[in-house]
């Protein structure tokens, strides 16, 4: 960061710090569907609040119904989260990670509602910020460099149980420290937490070395399906909901078989597209180039950063392939693609 960025961050720090000081009631949420650096940020500040602040009751919720994906079953606290419509209080503050707008919290936008103060950390290109403080830094890497610089500023106690948290975010949204979003501050913040009892053996075999053969049954029939456009610069794949009824894989699962799709030798463009239970398809996005493929999951509805993103449509698989992919071949052309109808919020 440029020493003003840095200056402006410790000022939103301090803003932040204060909020949380004068609050005794904090509930700390991420978007809905979380992913590693939600789940991870979330239950760190969380963790870091704990240390600092003896005595804040302090909830983290989950913006689902849905229980913690599996393979985050191992966090700190994940045992801890409350489903938002379970949550009754209006809290004094409400910290919102990982989110560039209300709307993506589904459940959990009536609790910000209904809260006295809102904090925004988050690392999504953002127009709108939405907190009475708000962090929003599109360089991060992850949020979880976010927090982790937050309890650095505070001076907060980096236990074993906040470095685990938030070396899983940084790990889990640079894809393996091999994304484009990838960077000297990322490396810098996952030695310091390493440094301070990070154990990145034992987070890579929870997230990454411990997948249910029903999963990999799955992954095979979704590698089954890969095909390309473009002479090989897109790559694209897709699973139905009998695919999970007959393999016995959950559909929280699916979210890493994007990386399967994006591993093809040669594809700049990924697209890994899901059935929904009650209908409609979920996007997820990737690029291995330059191109900003959240121009395409925002004319879709949804959003992201350049090089990972999604969105959510209504409609079937044949539908949802026929929105993306003219408009993936465009981006691809530096042509223009209208705008598409009837996207909703991933």
């Amino acid at each position: 960061m440029q020493t003003e960025d840095m200056e402006a961050q410790r000022s939103a720090f301090a803003e932040i710090a204060s909020l949380i000081e004068a609050a005794q009631t904090i509930a700390v949420c991420a978007h809905t569907s979380p992913d590693g650096d939600a789940l991870g940020s979330g239950l760190a500040m969380a963790h870091i609040i704990r240390e600092v602040w003896p005595g804040k009751e302090v909830t983290n919720l989950l913006a689902d119904s849905d229980p913690v994906p599996r393979i985050y079953g191992f966090l700190p606290g994940a045992e801890d989260f409350v489903h938002a419509k379970d949550y009754a209080a209006d809290p004094d503050l409400f910290i919102s990670v990982d989110l560039p707008a209300p709307a993506r919290l589904n459940e959990a936008e009536a609790v910000l509602r209904r809260s006295a103060k809102v904090a925004e950390i988050d690392h999504h290109p953002s127009d709108h910020p939405f907190g009475d403080v708000s962090i929003v830094r599109p360089d991060a890497a992850a949020v979880g460099v976010i927090v982790a610089e937050f309890a650095q500023f505070l001076d907060a106690p980096m236990m074993g149980q906040i470095a685990d948290c938030l070396f899983c975010a940084i790990m889990t949204d640079t894809g393996r420290f091999q994304y484009q979003n990838t960077n000297p501050e990322a490396f810098d913040i996952a030695s310091y937490l390493v440094d301070n009892g990070a154990n990145p053996s034992e987070v890579s075999l929870h997230v990454y070395q411990s997948f249910r053969l029903q999963y990999l049954h799955l992954e095979a029939l979704v590698m089954s399906r890969i095909k390309t456009f473009m002479g090989g610069r897109i790559a694209y794949s897709y699973s139905t909901e009998d695919d999970l009824a007959r393999t016995g894989a959950m559909l929280d699962e699916c979210d890493g078989l994007i990386d399967v799709v994006r591993s093809v030798d040669g594809a700049e463009v990924a697209l890994f597209l899901k059935e929904l239970p009650g209908g409609g398809v979920r996007g997820n996005l990737r690029s291995k180039s330059d191109y900003d493929i959240s121009i395409v999951a925002r004319e879709l509805g949804g959003g992201g950063h350049k090089a990972a993103a999604g969105f959510t449509v209504k409609g079937d698989l044949d539908e949802a392939l026929s929105l993306a992919l003219p408009r993936l071949k465009a981006l691809l052309s530096h042509e223009v693609c209208a705008p598409a109808m009837g996207g909703v919020s991933e």
